[in-house]
């Protein structure tokens, strides 16, 4: 390969467009390089160094074999402006949820973009679609729709036991809010799965964090008997903070919810025990169910919940 076309290569990690490479080459030299296999083109002037493609994908657009992380930069380059990350692509951006390699790449534009579907990539025409904040931003150097609505838009794309986690993730690390997701899934009144996802969202606005504390308040913990709990409750003893799965404020009981992977060794029961200490000292009694418990024995657990809430009354009273 020309050496002033591969230095302009290797700056772009493995990519150039035609515009950028005919400032400084000949068009002939951009015919060889590919012409000799050096470079491939992956979308109208853009092009990918070859050893960045799998070799072992043949018979699928060459956009699609190569990683999503150099994917995403061509598509941003071939769209030069007129459309956003978005969907699965932009959830990868998004740091969310990596792509899986060959599958479809997403773009947003305005409906009068002129930018359409090709093989490998999905373009997602809008009307009212403004590339400007707040309906995109810049993430690592590309222009990706807001979380919201990629958060939304994704769902119905992504298999039944999928869907949740990067709803969960984007809230529990404070990227968004319930109420911000609700407001994208108003936008999207026939979105596949919607019901599902309205659920989702109200169980998180009610304090929710993990499947399993979704599945405790759907399977075990509301009903006859169970008081309000407050979920993730905030609680302060001397200069430490805590969160609580489950309080009930009357009966001072804080019930939590052991993941699978849970006191997989001894200094994470350390940490537990220290803790269930510290709130004892505010008179709060820690009761600790097991993943395998609460998906395995939830009338079990529901009834040995209700007779620790019975006996924390009648001790209290």
């Amino acid at each position: 390969m020309n050496p002033v076309l591969r230095k302009l290569v290797e700056r772009g990690g493995g990519l150039v467009t035609r515009v950028a490479a005919e400032q400084v080459v000949p068009e002939w030299t951009l015919q060889r390089a590919c012409g000799n296999g050096d470079l491939v083109r992956v979308l109208p002037g853009v092009f990918v160094a070859a050893h960045l493609l799998d070799g072992r994908r043949r018979g699928i657009p060459a956009i699609s074999r190569v990683d999503p992380g150099v994917g995403h930069r061509a598509v941003s380059a071939w769209a030069a402006g007129r459309g956003a990350l978005s969907h699965l692509s932009a959830l990868d951006v998004w740091g969310l949820r990596r792509q899986v390699p060959g599958q479809p790449l997403h773009l947003s534009a305005p409906a009068a973009a002129g930018l359409r579907s090709r093989p490998g990539v999905v373009v997602h025409r809008r009307r009212g679609f403004d590339l400007e904040p707040p309906q995109v931003v810049a993430r690592r150097g590309l222009t990706v729709a807001r979380l919201e609505q990629a958060l939304v838009d994704s769902w119905p794309l992504l298999p039944t036991d999928e869907r949740r986690a990067p709803v969960i993730r984007a809230v529990n690390d404070r990227m968004t809010t319930p109420d911000r997701l609700v407001l994208a899934l108003q936008s999207v009144p026939k979105l596949a799965g919607r019901a599902v996802l309205r659920t989702l969202l109200t169980r998180l606005a009610e304090g929710c964090r993990s499947p399993l504390e979704i599945w405790g308040h759907e399977q075990v913990f509301t009903g006859p008997g169970m008081p309000v709990f407050r979920r993730q409750a905030r609680v302060r003893v001397g200069r430490r903070t805590m969160y609580l799965d489950l309080l009930a404020e009357r009966e001072r009981v804080n019930i939590e919810l052991d993941g699978a992977t849970t006191h997989g060794n001894l200094r994470e029961r350390e940490i537990d025990l220290h803790r269930d200490a510290l709130l004892a000292t505010l008179d709060i009694l820690v009761v600790r169910f097991a993943h395998r418990r609460l998906v395995h024995e939830p009338d079990e657990v529901r009834r040995e919940t209700l007779a620790i809430l019975a006996r924390r009354r009648s001790m209290s009273g």
